[in-house]
């Protein structure tokens, strides 16, 4: 593990500001569709893997695991109300070596609970609407890891954050290729 940047204090903060909410762990990922227009959607952060790489999860059916093999670079938005700031994260999809990928997989997939493995069991994701299909709520421990579960681990190369209390507005930006040196912006 590398030693950890700065704004990842910031952020951890600015996190335990939000309390238990839900809310805290949810973030956009904005990618590039085939077509290349823009598609954002929401997902739960899972976990730090390395100072500056994060790790999502997904599952492997949706258009997003084709987007991110077409283009891997993405931003992400994590909007934390209670501490009244939003992180813009911005890097590219990291490719892991198979076993290394495989075993971060297994861990992920037995760090959930039954309900959240669930998903996994669910359809493939944007097909019609089955109304015969099956929708589980749980998948139980012993049931193997699925395919299309995969892992999006991100590894980030600028953070920026814009605080929105007071006046004027502070935005702040940190390049990983200029040490994570913080930069101080216009908001």
């Amino acid at each position: 593990m590398t030693a950890l940047p700065p704004w990842r204090l910031l952020l951890r903060g600015a996190r335990e500001r939000e309390g238990r909410s839900a809310h805290a762990r949810w973030l956009q990922l904005a990618t590039v569709a085939r077509d290349g227009s823009p598609r954002v959607r929401t997902l739960v952060f899972r976990g730090w893997a390395d100072g500056a790489v994060l790790d999502l999860l997904t599952d492997g059916r949706s258009a997003k695991h084709a987007e991110l093999r077409q283009q891997p670079a993405v931003e992400l938005c994590w909007l934390l109300p209670k501490a009244r700031c939003q992180f813009r994260l911005r890097g590219a999809l990291q490719a892991l070596p198979g076993d290394e990928e495989w075993g971060a997989r297994q861990r992920h997939w037995h760090g959930l609970s039954p309900s959240g493995r669930a998903l996994w069991g669910w359809p493939e994701p944007g097909a019609p609407f089955d109304a015969a299909a099956s929708f589980p709520t749980e998948i139980a421990d012993n049931i193997s890891m699925p395919d299309h579960f995969l892992l999006l681990r991100i590894a980030l190369e600028q953070v920026e954050l814009l605080e929105l209390a007071g006046h004027p507005h502070q935005r702040r930006r940190w390049r990983r290729d200029g040490g994570w040196m913080e930069e101080r912006l216009n908001p």
